[in-house]
C-alpha cells in the first residue's frame, strides 16, 4: 500500500502540534490562508507526520493520547474539492485513497486513546477522520453540523467511512445517512452513536477531551441488536428496501453512487475485512465519472454564487414585505426561519390571518420544538398600516403585477424607509427602471425575485435596472446570502434570466401535446434526461395563467386559440385549479399508464431542452448575466435542470466537444 510521505515535523503550515506537561499531544487544524479547514494533500502530508511523532512518543512512553481539535470555528468541512480534478484516472484514485485510509487505519491502531474534539462542520473526509479517532466530543452549539453529503457530489464516502459509520451507528442509521447526505446536529449525531459524548459550548471541548485521555475512554460502537442487520438475511432485505427507495428519487443512469453505496454494502456489509478493499474499487471509478466532474461544478457554482456578495458591514436583521400573498406571505415567513424580523404589510386583514396561519405551518416543519416555532411567530408581525417601514433593513414589495400601482407605493415607501435599507420589488415581469422612474432616488431601487415556493427554491435573481446602483445590488446580494439562498446578478430585461429561458422550454412542450405528441411521452423524456418534472406537468404547477402571461410578456408568438389558450379559457389552470394538461388528486396528477421506447425518449429529452439552451445562448450573448458559468447556475438553481449534467450550456459545449472528438 502507498503511504503518504510525512511533512517536516518543524515546519507545520497547516496543523500545530504540541505535548503539554501531562503527556498528552495535541494536534490543532489551522489550515493556512482558508477560512475553513479542509483536508488536501499538504494538511494530510502535516497529519502523516505528527502520527509518525505520536507513534514514535508512544514507543518511548512520553505520550498518553492524542487530541485532534479545530483552530477554526469548524472541525474539518471535508475533502478539498479543488483537488479532486488533479488525481487523475482511476488507477491514481484508488492510489491516493489507499494512502489517505492507510494513514487513517494508523491513527486507529494507535496504542493510546485519540479523541477528535468536534466543533462546527465535521463533513465528509473530516467525519471518516474523526471515526478513525477512538472517541468522538462535539459541542451542542447550533452551527455543528456532522454527516456524508459525498453523495450530492457523485460519489460516496471512500475513506473507509462506509466501514466505520455502519460499525459506530450500525447499518439502518449509516447508510440513511450517507444515502441522503443530510447533515446532523451534534444531539442526534449522539443519539445514532456517531458521537460519544456532548458538551455545552466549544469551550469545554478542550477539557472534556483532555478527561477523556486521561481516563482511557473508548467508543463502544453499535450494540448487537444493530449490529444484526449486517447479517445475511437482514442485510438483503435492507439493501432490497434501499435500492426501491432511492430510485424513487434518483434514477441510477443518472446518480449512480448510492446505488454503488447499496451494493457495497450488500456484497460486503457483514465483513470488514472485505468491504474496505470492496469500498475503493467501487469509489475510484465513480470520483472521475463524468456526473461526479459535472456536480464538482455545480458546486464550485454554489461557492461563486455566494461570493457575489462584497464582504461589507450590511448585515440585515429587520425585514419588512408590502404584500401578503403567497409569495410576500412565504419570503416574510423565510426571513423569520433565518432569524430575522420580518413584517408584513396587507391592505387585508384577512390576508395577514392566512399569511400567519400558512407561515405557522411552515414554522412546525422548521423548528425542532414547538417553543422555537412559537417565538418565531412572535418576530413575524402583521403590519396593517406598515409602522415598521422605518425601522426594516430591507423593505421589499411583493404586490399586483401592476406598473401604475407599484410605483405609488414605493413613491410612499421611499419618503418613509430609513438611510441605507434595501428598497426592493419583487417583481416578475416588469423593468426596474420603470417602476423607478417616479422615485426622488431611483439608483436605490432593486429587483428581488423569488422563486415559488420560496421555502424550497434556492435561487433569487437580483435585478439591476438600468439605473440600479452597484452597491444596492450588492446590499441585495448580502440579504439573499443571509437568507441561505442563492443571489444571481441579471440585468432588467423581459423575464430576467429564469422566466426567459423556460417559457420557450414549455411552450414548445405545448406545441408538441397541440401536435399530438403524447403528453405521458414529453414528460417521462424529459424525466429521462434529467429534468426533476415533465414540462407539461410543469405548466401545470406554475399556472396556466401564469404560463400563458409571460408568453404574452416575451412576446413568444401567438398565443390565442392555442392549446394553452383554450384551458385558461375553460378555467383549468393547472394544480391550482385541479386540471390544466393533467387533471390533479390529492396534489398529484393523474397519468395514463404508457411505455415509450427508450431510444425515442432519449432523442425527445435532447430535442425539448434545446429551446431552453437556445435562449441562454441568447441571453449570454445579449450579458444579461456576467457570463456563462452564471447562466448554468442560474438555469440549475432557478429551474432545476440536471445537475449532473453540468449546466445548459456546459452540456452544449461538452456534447461539442465529444462530437468533434468523434
Amino acid at each position: 500500500m502507498t503511504e503518504i510521505s510525512p511533512a517536516d515535523i518543524e515546519n507545520l503550515k497547516d496543523w500545530r502540534f504540541e505535548i503539554d506537561f501531562e503527556e498528552i499531544a495535541w494536534a490543532v487544524f489551522d489550515r493556512e490562508g482558508e477560512s475553513m479547514n479542509s483536508l488536501g494533500r499538504r494538511p494530510t502530508e502535516e497529519l502523516a507526520a505528527i502520527i509518525a511523532k505520536v507513534e514514535d512518543a508512544v514507543d518511548k512512553g512520553e505520550v498518553r493520547g492524542l487530541v485532534l481539535i479545530s483552530g477554526k470555528d469548524n472541525f474539518i468541512a471535508g475533502a478539498d474539492i479543488r483537488e479532486f480534478d488533479k488525481l487523475g484516472d482511476t488507477g491514481q484514485v484508488a492510489e491516493a485513497v489507499k494512502a489517505t485510509i492507510g494513514l487513517f487505519d494508523r491513527i486507529e491502531k494507535l496504542r493510546v486513546p485519540v479523541v477528535a474534539a468536534i466543533h462546527g462542520f465535521c463533513l465528509g473526509g473530516g467525519l471518516e477522520l474523526a471515526m478513525a479517532c477512538h472517541y468522538r466530543i462535539a459541542d451542542r452549539e447550533e452551527g455543528t453540523r456532522l454527516g456524508f453529503p459525498e453523495v450530492k457530489l457523485g460519489i460516496f464516502p471512500g475513506l473507509n467511512g462506509s466501514v466505520r459509520s455502519i460499525e459506530l451507528a450500525g447499518a439502518i442509521n449509516a447508510m440513511q445517512l450517507m444515502l441522503t447526505g443530510r447533515m446532523l446536529r451534534s444531539g442526534p449525531a449522539r443519539a445514532m452513536g456517531i458521537v460519544d459524548q456532548l458538551v455545552p459550548t466549544h469551550h469545554r471541548l478542550r477539557w472534556a477531551a483532555r478527561k477523556a485521555v486521561l481516563q482511557k475512554r473508548k467508543s463502544k460502537g453499535a450494540p448487537w441488536w444493530k449490529r444484526i442487520m449486517r447479517k445475511a438475511p437482514f442485510r438483503e432485505f435492507l439493501a432490497k428496501q434501499m435500492r426501491t427507495k432511492t430510485a424513487e428519487k434518483v434514477s441510477e443512469e443518472h446518480y449512480p453512487a448510492p446505488f454503488r453505496l447499496i451494493d457495497l454494502f450488500s456484497q460486503f456489509g457483514d465483513s470488514r475485512r472485505r468491504m474496505k478493499p470492496a469500498e475503493t474499487t467501487l469509489f475510484a471509478p465513480l470520483m472521475t465519472s463524468e456526473t461526479a466532474r459535472n456536480l464538482r461544478r455545480v458546486f464550485g457554482l454554489t461557492e461563486m454564487l455566494k461570493n457575489e456578495a462584497p464582504k461589507g458591514d450590511f448585515k440585515p436583521l429587520r425585514v419588512h414585505v408590502v404584500g401578503a400573498g403567497t409569495m410576500g406571505a412565504d419570503i416574510a415567513a423565510w426571513c423569520v426561519v433565518c432569524g430575522m424580523q420580518a413584517s408584513l404589510q396587507d391592505l387585508s386583514a384577512e390576508q395577514l390571518e392566512k399569511a400567519q396561519a400558512r407561515a405557522k405551518t411552515l414554522f412546525k416543519k422548521r423548528f425542532r420544538s414547538k417553543r422555537d416555532a412559537d417565538a418565531a411567530m412572535t418576530r413575524l408581525i402583521s403590519d396593517k398600516d406598515g409602522k415598521h417601514i422605518n425601522r426594516a433593513d430591507v423593505v421589499i414589495e411583493a404586490i399586483v403585477e401592476n406598473l401604475e400601482i407599484k410605483q405609488k407605493v414605493f413613491a410612499d415607501l421611499e419618503a418613509r424607509i430609513k438611510p441605507g435599507a434595501v428598497l426592493a420589488t419583487n417583481t416578475s415581469s416588469l423593468k426596474i427602471e420603470d417602476i423607478a422612474r417616479p422615485l426622488k432616488d431611483p439608483g436605490r431601487l432593486i429587483g428581488l425575485h423569488f422563486f415559488n415556493p420560496v421555502p424550497q427554491l434556492p435561487l433569487v435573481e437580483v435585478i439591476m435596472g438600468a439605473g440600479s446602483r452597484k452597491a444596492e445590488v450588492h446590499k441585495g446580494c448580502a440579504f439573499v446570502n443571509a437568507i441561505r439562498k442563492y443571489p444571481l446578478v441579471v440585468k432588467s430585461c423581459p423575464g430576467f434570466l429564469v422566466n426567459r429561458v423556460l417559457a420557450p422550454y414549455m411552450l414548445d412542450a405545448v406545441r408538441r401535446y397541440q401536435e399530438g405528441e403524447p403528453r405521458e411521452k414529453i414528460d417521462q423524456a424529459a424525466v429521462k434526461f434529467g429534468m426533476p418534472m415533465g414540462p407539461l406537468e410543469l405548466c401545470d404547477v406554475v399556472g396556466l395563467d401564469i404560463c400563458k402571461h409571460v408568453a404574452e410578456t416575451l412576446s413568444l408568438g401567438p398565443v390565442d386559440d392555442s392549446e394553452l389558450d383554450r384551458l385558461v379559457k375553460n378555467g383549468k389552470l393547472g394544480k391550482k385549479s385541479g386540471e390544466g394538461f393533467y387533471v390533479w388528486d390529492k396534489g398529484k396528477p393523474k397519468r395514463q399508464k404508457a411505455s415509450f421506447d427508450d431510444e425515442d425518449l432519449v432523442t425527445l429529452g435532447r430535442d425539448l431542452v434545446r429551446p431552453l439552451i437556445d435562449e441562454c445562448e441568447r441571453a449570454l450573448a445579449e450579458r444579461i448575466v456576467e457570463d456563462a458559468d452564471h447562466v448554468d447556475a442560474g438555469v440549475i438553481f432557478g429551474t432545476g435542470f440536471a445537475p449532473f449534467r453540468g449546466g445548459p450550456l456546459h452540456y452544449r459545449n461538452q456534447n461539442k466537444d465529444a462530437a468533434a472528438a468523434a
